[in-house]
């Protein structure tokens, strides 16, 4: 519900703080006085399209603040979660500004967020029917739309548009197949030679590595030979060698340790450096013994080498990039081969066809029942709006398969008993067509967890006792909903719980508009204006009594 509603420098509203409470509410005033600038305001808050034009002349920047009480939505309380823009609990509070320049910012919360979040939180709280709806009732679109919402088959639509847009590319898929059969098989008997080059190849990265590692000893096995047996003489020569010298100071030091015990810890550190010196000597040893001139092993390793290095030039990548082009070119080859199969291509198109028409079926299904139901329900609401007799079918003629489903939807009325139905556009008239409307979106309120709708001047081209009917049938939605009306006629303003003035007034040299809520006895005098015009006399105020059940 609508709590309170603070605008600043909007159009010809400098600052204006309205409360709202449940219930029907209706704002009336002067032709020009600016009700439907509110209506705009609060529409700006919900995400509507900003313009520079809406904020007042001389003003840096248009602000609409709107506070709704969210406790009992609790859809809207985890999507708010779920985009972390909780605020206070049980209340959302929404606002928008724009610059002079015509640069928008968006909140929720005190949240910035984009104008995407801001309507998608809007679509929980508010549902607003503007003053030419009926007129937009005539298009085959909207007539649809307003069949899958009383159905509550909206996703089910979006899924069977989804599933078309998937059935067509897969079929455009197919089609380029055909079109493109030498091209793609050209590149197929590409990728069959790179893969089977490649393959016998029977190259790795590891193999690569332990290939060159193998041709470097190899290739020097001689120099590492001979300066191995060099190391390991100066090592083990029997006198003159390192580790005889170290013998002889490790003894020499042995006895000089006896005399002074600080000797013993360079004692120790002599001894197991020679302990490792003998090790290393051993080892150099059973190196020597190991180590041959393979002159044949040498020639195969170059010759691996070469094999290698010839095919990765060949395809103009270094050698350890080879196995990469192996693995890409296989799954490419896969791909291409998918992709130029007709009948993998023709089973992909049925497989999608098949998603689509069940798709389309459960929805033609959702349809069927809600048509029915949303003809008696219209049908109902017509009877107490001057169209007795007159009745409203929903018809669903079976069409191609499309991106809406199986069937075109059309509305067809029957404006008083005893006449044809015939095509909603052909049919009604002007006033017929408000009614058939308003019938409509109360019907359609009446079904919507929406908890604020607003009418802006709906009851257009209604008038005498069924302006009445139309006040009494808001009203009635006032009881579940919060509702608030726009409008010119004194019976609908009679019905309403609250009244709001609407009138402009001149301040600081300009013209502003401005809004109070109205006392019973200035309620009196509001309908008796609505009644009579300019000139209100005894007789007019005793009718607006009346009216307002005085």
């Amino acid at each position: 519900m609508l709590r309170a509603l603070t605008i600043t420098d909007f159009v010809l509203v400098d600052r204006l703080e309205l409360e709202f409470g449940p219930g029907f509410s209706v704002l009336t005033g002067e032709t020009g006085a600016g009700k439907s600038i509110l209506l705009d305001a609060l529409g700006l808050a919900l995400g509507g399209r900003a313009e520079a034009g809406v904020v007042r002349a001389g003003a840096a920047r248009a602000e609409v603040v709107a506070e709704f009480d969210c406790g009992q939505l609790a859809e809207l309380q985890d999507w708010l979660a779920e985009q972390d823009l909780e605020g206070d609990p049980g209340v959302c509070l929404l606002r928008r500004s724009v610059e002079a320049g015509g640069r928008s910012r968006a909140f929720i919360n005190g949240r910035p967020v984009t104008l995407q979040q801001l309507k998608e939180a809007g679509e929980f709280l508010v549902d607003i029917h503007g003053q030419h709806a009926h007129y937009s009732l005539l298009k085959p679109a909207l007539q649809r739309q307003i069949l899958d919402r009383y159905a509550g088959a909206e996703k089910t639509a979006q899924a069977v548009a989804q599933a078309y847009k998937t059935w067509m590319e897969a079929a455009e898929r197919r089609r380029q197949a055909e079109q493109q059969v030498e091209e793609r098989q050209a590149e197929r008997d590409r990728l069959v030679w790179v893969v089977e080059e490649l393959s016998a190849l029977r190259f790795s990265l590891d193999e690569w590595q332990a290939l060159q590692e193998s041709h470097q000893r190899l290739a020097h096995a001689a120099e590492l030979l001979d300066g191995a047996q060099a190391v390991n003489a100066a090592l083990a020569m029997d006198e003159t060698g390192i580790l005889a010298q170290l013998k002889t100071a490790q003894h020499k030091l042995a006895g000089l340790a006896e005399i002074d015990p600080k000797l013993s810890e360079p004692f120790k550190l002599l001894d197991s450096g020679l302990i490792e010196l003998t090790e290393a000597a051993h080892e150099l040893t059973r190196y020597c013994e190991r180590l041959e001139l393979d002159p044949a092993a040498l020639a195969q390793a170059e010759a691996r080498i070469a094999a290698v290095t010839a095919v990765a030039h060949k395809f103009r990548v270094k050698p350890a990039e080879l196995p990469a082009l192996l693995t890409r070119s296989q799954a490419e080859l896969t791909e291409l081969e998918q992709a130029i199969d007709p009948a993998v291509l023709a089973e992909a198109e049925r497989a999608a066809e098949a998603a689509y028409r069940d798709q389309a079926t459960r929805l033609s299904a959702l349809r069927q029942a809600a048509a029915e139901a949303l003809a008696r329900a219209v049908t109902k609401a017509m009877q107490g709006l001057a169209m007795k007799g007159g009745r409203l079918a929903v018809a669903l003629r079976a069409t191609e398969p499309g991106v809406h489903g199986l069937e075109e939807i059309e509305f067809q009325v029957s404006p008083h008993s005893g006449q044809a139905l015939t095509a909603l556009a052909k049919t009604a008239s002007g006033g017929e067509l408000s009614r058939i409307g308003l019938s409509l979106q109360t019907v359609l309120s009446d079904v919507s967890g929406t908890p604020t709708l607003i009418f802006d001047e709906v009851d257009a081209g209604i008038g005498g006792g069924v302006a009445e009917i139309v006040g009494r049938m808001l009203a009635g939605l006032g009881d579940k909903r919060q509702v608030l009306c726009v409008t010119h006629l004194p019976q609908v303003a009679a019905c309403a719980g609250s009244h709001y003035s609407v009138s402009k007034a001149k301040r600081g040299g300009g013209v502003v508009s401005q809004v109070q809520r109205l006392s019973p006895q200035e309620r009196v005098e509001e309908v008796a204006r609505m009644l009579g015009g300019v000139t209100i006399t005894e007789t007019t105020r005793r009718h607006a009594e009346e009216m307002l059940g005085g």
